[in-house]
């Protein structure tokens, strides 16, 4: 009876989980239940798993709305009629389609009218849904003779009262109104529950015709679907045998080009492989892979295939990744292996700048109806659920910031507050709107609107209404197509050697991007400011602990910086065993045998799918369970529980003692949803070097490389003192030399105009195009004449010092444009600017402080380029010590003056504390600790610089500072305001720090670690 029921994938309406909508279905003893949310599909492959496990035939549908209309109900006869109604939606989302009051005509939809919009014809497979509260009406003539195409209505959209006030809350969220303010039309009625079937039997005892139509329905409808058989494309040519024919030739072309004609192993491991793919039919998977790395090799693109498919020697023979898997001894079985349930996916990194057109050629290729992004459903976040049910309740904007910055323990107790706290936690893992996934593609055997509708989110390709999890479910396997800024980087970099240089660089050799001997001594000394991936404070620290000088070190140490391992103790056991690898055991010889590369220490995830299968006995799909956990794959996590239990069974079974059992699993659970595969520690590796060694040889090119990419974990000021520190000459931006990025000539680094934040985009692109179809400006006249401009944006550029060229100084030319401006408006623009030479004034010589431009510079740009932050200092003191010397001062005290460049701000049980970065006056780096008791006296002040007196720690090769004290030192008056004292110290606000934020606890201290360096112990 039940036809038209929602769930809360019915978004800002429905109020039920799935789970929830059959749990109470089955509690009344309903055996067939129609799902219809509005206007989307998303839950109808779980809603069918859920109804299956309690034996209700589920029936798949969709409810067609228009605006907060309802026009009809489309009910799928069998699967291929939600295909039908896919197509409608899609349509309407992507194409601009208006939705039709009248279905289209269906083959194997049913369709069920509400009783305000009766078509004036009814096709075959129309019905009309009659509610029992609209039955009075059916004493009509003109609807008691549509009684014969009448069906039983009965909507379910909440199950409570308090249900029904949160569905009436989600009405006015999503019509941004006041609930006060909601009308009778956009609200469900209140009707809306389940009733059990024979009370509604009974409602409609007058009507048996009108009962039997629905069980009807009912009965005819199905809702067929084969979870286990694979959606994606299945040929790449046009049949699986060409496919296959097709990989082996490119895969043996590839197996010479990378190992030569007669490397034996090499030739026994695609054999090996081969098999397994095409057993799996992964051909065409394989096969679409290469092709988009073809494509991008052919534009010109750099790629970076990582992941488990790196395991691959198949994917590194025909293009897919760099990754040697012999060299590393990555095993294809973490990858595929015929056990293995679900199928694995390819990710595949290609710069920011690049990935749009690796996928528009994605869509062209293998067709928009075959090809789209997976969804993701967003949820109300803690913050949004309090403003939003705060708006619907009439708060003001400074009461809703108060309930999103509190926590709800210390909100305040008035009804209102408290009646917003019960819906916020009811709203809890509710869907707020769908979303695109960052990077997974469908791309489907049939039209993908078989499966569902598309949607049109922002950013312009189009999303199907299901997520990652999903997908995998019905076996649509995604294909990830990443973008980073790294890439970019790396190949503006190559790109401006060529330019600069004349010299071709293969970034690509493995003879120079894994190992090559000044990259090796920079990787040791953390010398890697702006390198990918091992740039950051943290990493650099872990690089000098480790003495890293090699590839293979390089790959572990991306993988235990991941917060699984760090914050097990793992990490720090690491360093230790390294740094000592003769002051510890083995503590068992499974863990010497199996992880004899690492020290015993589990670092990856293949580390912890041995140790599971080898040392606690446990089966290939447990372990392949463990990995699904620390990979995040969400629902497995739920499975490890279980998998607890089997892994101390057997180990006891196995004669482990409970201790060592214990302490095993304890370091297998700290990896769940944290830890790489070893092949995407190697491919994160490789990227990183392959930055590293631009950065040691062409170091200028470089840091304008990252400068235009945006940075990484630093602001722009962070890069451009690297740059200094190469060499470089760093100039303000330049109308005549600089373009719209930075821009490198000789030594000389023109910073680029995108740089300066009053200029617009618009106005900084045109200058550029201008200057290069017309020459250079030979004036300020000759460019206002050229370039439409208002008086603001011209004084941007003059206080940047961008006419400089011009020879005079600022204030002149400030009033030499007031001049040329005078009065002006575009449209008028020609008869303004005669060709006569601006009349010429003796300004009195008004004499500039040393520091003014410095002033400018930090206003317009947010740091000072034509000096140093220390130069801006009333002090002239520059501390005691310097970093080069710090390894000298082991648990000794120090006074250092530096300059902050970030700080990492870690929540503990004792207090707020911080790790900073700061740099010293001779421009190098070193790292503090700033601890609860020491920031309650000696917090940080913002940017700018600080006198720090602190105790030198160094551990392992690394000094760090524990901070007793600090003050942030003054700077100079702004020169520029002598004569207005209130404005002196405003600009230095603008002095700026990266501050972040991290959840994870500090990593422990030595004393802290459970793991054990001798097998006695056990």
């Amino acid at each position: 009876m039940f036809l038209n029921c929602h769930s809360f994938h019915s978004l800002r309406y429905g109020t039920l989980s799935v789970e929830e909508l059959v749990r109470q279905a089955h509690s009344l003893g309903i055996k067939e239940l129609v799902l219809t949310d509005i206007n989307t599909i998303t839950a109808i492959y779980d809603f069918k798993k859920e109804c299956e496990k309690v034996g209700i035939k589920p029936i798949a549908g969709i409810e067609i709305r228009k605006e907060n209309r309802l026009l009809y109900v489309a009910i799928a006869k069998e699967f291929s009629g939600i295909g039908e109604v896919n197509i409608v939606l899609t349509d309407y989302n992507c194409n601009g389609e208006e939705l039709s009051e009248v279905a289209p005509i269906f083959k194997n939809v049913f369709v069920v009218y509400p009783i305000d919009n009766i078509p004036s014809k009814l096709k075959d497979n129309e019905f009309i849904g009659i509610l029992e509260e609209e039955l009075n009406l059916l004493i009509r003539p003109e609807f008691k003779m549509l009684i014969p195409k009448m069906m039983v209505f009965h909507p379910v959209t909440f199950s409570t009262k308090k249900e029904y006030n949160l569905h009436r809350i989600l009405r006015a969220i999503d019509n941004n109104t006041l609930l006060s303010k909601l009308s009778e039309q956009d609200v469900c009625r209140k009707s809306e529950y389940f009733k059990s079937r024979d009370s509604i039997i009974k409602a409609f005892q007058r009507y048996p015709e009108i009962i039997k139509n629905t069980e009807k329905l009912l009965e005819t409808c199905s809702f067929e679907f084969d979870f286990e058989k694979v959606k994606n494309k299945q040929y790449y040519t046009k049949s699986k045998e060409s496919d296959v024919k097709l990989l082996r030739r490119l895969a043996y072309l590839g197996l010479e080009k990378r190992y030569g004609k007669d490397n034996e192993t090499a030739k026994i491991r695609v054999e090996k492989e081969l098999k397994v793919i095409d057993e799996l039919n992964f051909c065409s998977y394989f096969l679409i892979t290469w092709d988009i790395v073809r494509y991008s090799n052919r534009m010109g693109f750099m790629h970076v295939g990582r992941g488990s498919g790196a395991n691959s020697i198949v994917s590194y023979c025909i293009g897919i990744t760099d990754i040697c898997p012999l060299e590393l001894d990555l095993y294809f079985e973490r990858f595929l292996n015929l056990n293995r349930k679900s199928p694995p996916d390819f990710d595949i990194d290609w710069s920011w700048q690049n990935r749009d057109a690796i996928l528009e050629y994605i869509f062209n290729r293998y067709g928009k109806d075959h090809v789209a992004f997976c969804g993701t459903n967003v949820e109300f976040k803690y913050k949004s659920r309090f403003r939003e049910v705060g708006k619907v309740f009439g708060l003001p904007k400074d009461e809703l910031d108060e309930l999103t910055k509190k926590t709800m323990e210390i909100h305040e107790t008035n009804s209102v507050v408290q009646t917003i706290h019960t819906y916020v936690k009811l709203m809890e893992k509710f869907p707020n709107q769908r979303s695109m996934h960052a990077c997974g593609i469908l791309i489907s055997d049939e039209p993908i609107t078989q499966y569902s509708a598309l949607e049109m989110p922002p950013k312009g390709f189009p999303i199907v209404q299901f997520d990652m999890n999903v997908a995998e479910d019905i076996k649509l396997e995604k294909f990830d197509i990443l973008s980073q800024r790294g890439l970019g980087t790396i190949k503006d970099t190559v790109d401006l050697i060529k330019k600069t240089r004349g010299i071709d660089v293969d970034i690509r050799d493995t003879r120079i991007s894994k190992d090559e001997e000044k990259a090796n001594e920079y990787l040791a000394i953390g010398r890697t400011i702006g390198c990918f991936y091992i740039e950051s404070p943290a990493m650099r620290g872990l690089l000098r602990r480790l003495k890293c000088d090699n590839y293979r070190i390089l790959v572990a140490a991306s993988s235990i910086i991941r917060p699984g391992v760090a914050q097990s103790g793992m990490m720090r056991e690491y360093i230790f065993r390294h740094n000592h690898p003769d002051q510890f055991e083995y503590f068992h010889s499974v863990f010497e045998e199996n992880l004899k590369e690492t020290y015993g220490i589990m670092v990856y995830q293949e580390d912890v799918i041995k140790i599971a299968q080898y040392f606690g006995g446990l089966t290939h799909a447990d372990g392949d369970i463990l990995r699904r956990a620390m990979s995040g794959k969400e629902r497995s996590i739920e499975k490890l529980n279980e998998v607890k239990v089997n892994f101390f069974n057997s180990c006891k079974n196995q004669g482990h003692s409970e201790a060592l059992t214990a302490e095993a699993f304890r370091q297998i659970e700290s990896f769940a949803g944290y830890s790489f595969c070893k092949a995407h520690s190697a491919s994160y590796a490789v990227e990183s070097y392959q930055s590293l060694y631009l950065k040691v040889y062409y170091p200028l090119e470089f840091m304008v490389s990252v400068i235009n990419n945006q940075g990484g974990f630093y602001r722009t000021e962070v890069y451009i003192h690297e740059a200094k520190m190469s060499g470089g000459n760093v100039q303000v931006p330049c109308v005549n030399s600089s373009e719209f990025q930075t821009a490198l000539k000789g030594k000389d680094i023109y910073l680029g105009l995108m740089l300066l934040e009053g200029l617009e985009t618009k106005i900084a692109h045109e200058i550029v195009e201008e200057r290069e179809k017309n020459g250079n400006y030979q004036s300020l006249q000759d460019f206002v004449k050229r370039i439409q401009i208002g008086i603001e944006t011209i004084q941007t550029l003059i206080f940047i010092g961008a006419f400089r060229f011009t020879g005079k100084p600022k204030n002149e030319l400030l009033v030499e444009a007031r001049v040329l401006l005078v009065n002006f408006k575009p449209e008028n623009r020609g008869l303004l600017l005669i060709e006569e030479p601006v009349e010429e004034f003796k300004l009195p010589e008004l004499k500039r402080e040393n520091f003014e431009d410095a002033f400018d510079e930090i206003e317009l740009l947010g740091f000072p380029v034509s000096c140093s932050p220390f130069d801006l200092l009333q002090t002239k003191c520059r501390g005691s010590v310097f970093v080069k010397d710090l390894l000298k001062f082991h648990k000794r005290q120090v006074k250092m003056l530096a300059y902050l460049i970030a700080r990492k701000h870690v929540p503990t049980r004792k207090g707020e504390m911080y790790f900073g970065t700061w740099i010293d006056v001779n421009g190098d780096y070193f790292d503090t600790a700033h601890f609860p008791d020491s920031l309650k006296q000696y917090d940080f002040q913002g940017g700018g610089c600080y006198l720090l007196l602190g105790t030198v720690e160094v551990d392992y090769h690394f000094p760090t500072i524990t901070i007793h004290k600090m003050a942030k030192m003054p700077m100079i008056p702004d020169p520029r305001y002598s004569y207005d004292k209130e404005k002196q110290y405003d600009i230095h606000q603008q002095i700026k720090e990266d501050v972040s934020m991290t959840n994870r606890k500090p990593y422990p201290k030595e004393n802290e670690i459970g793991l054990p360096r001798y097998n006695s112990i056990f």
